[in-house]
């Protein structure tokens, strides 16, 4: 029996304007799943793992990528839910192709905010047919992520830095400065979310998230995923996530042995 379609072409078509658009329930069925993924992750930090520290600021603001090969979990959902689907109508891909998992874990009364940035930067993949999802394991509303309508079609790419130091991640010569949306008057989309909802956005949309001052935890699963115009580029520097050993060279896809074929 032939599964209605997830995402509207109204979706597809806020998603190709804006850079971001809100898919209810796409992982609905899944968030017991990982909730357990996250919580085996948070007692079995990877290489990558950061707890975020920065001076002032209080509670604990944990997160780790590229985990879903050790987490089962986290491939299970991966290969099971309909991410891949919903990532091949918004791209407009025939081809979707995984990159990378990522956990962020705000507890109760944690000050520090995600700092506005966008991750295309960060990442050693070039390409306009990329996607990522952005799922609260918990219900938010002032924590949900804010993304700034548009910004991923500005002429130059915003500069990378460290979350907790604040400094540049590369050189900042090819990079425009990272703009103050809320003090600039910038449209910012953010959503009251239920656990499950998932946030869509594109690498260069520029995004970020307050603190978390609930009583509650903010858990959250993001997923990338790239489609077929997704090339391997080359950075000033090392990228984040490193993927060290790849052997990959400017111009190529991703290889397949690291980084999965989900569709087509």
């Amino acid at each position: 029996m032939t599964q209605e379609p997830f995402v509207t072409q109204d979706q597809i078509d806020t998603y190709r304007r804006d850079g971001v658009v809100l898919v209810r329930g796409l992982f609905a069925d899944h968030v017991e799943t990982l909730r357990a993924g996250v919580a085996r992750n948070m007692d079995e930090p990877g290489p990558y793992a950061s707890e975020n520290k920065r001076e002032g600021e209080r509670g604990r603001f944990f997160d780790d990528y590229c985990n879903w090969q050790r987490i089962p979990e986290f491939e299970q959902v991966i290969r099971t839910s309909r991410a891949a689907e919903v990532a091949a109508a918004l791209m407009g891909s025939d081809r979707v192709q995984l990159f990378h998992d990522h956990v962020l874990v705000k507890e109760p009364g944690t000050s520090m905010a995600t700092p506005w940035h966008t991750d295309g930067p960060y990442y050693f993949v070039e390409g306009q047919q990329v996607v990522s999802f952005w799922s609260p394991l918990d219900p938010v509303s002032t924590a949900s992520l804010r993304c700034v309508a548009g910004s991923h079609l500005w002429e130059k790419d915003v500069l990378p830095t460290r979350w907790a130091k604040g400094d540049a991640f590369f050189d900042p010569a090819p990079y425009m400065p990272v703009p103050d949306p809320d003090a600039e008057g910038m449209t910012v989309v953010e959503y009251q979310m239920q656990p499950g909802d998932a946030v869509a956005f594109h690498y260069r949309t520029l995004h970020g998230a307050r603190g978390n001052t609930s009583d509650s935890r903010r858990r959250a699963f993001s997923l990338r995923l790239v489609g077929d115009d997704a090339r391997y580029v080359a950075r000033p520097g090392p990228t984040s996530p490193p993927f060290p050993g790849h052997d990959m060279q400017p111009g190529q896809r991703l290889r397949e042995d690291w980084f999965p074929v989900l569709r087509g």
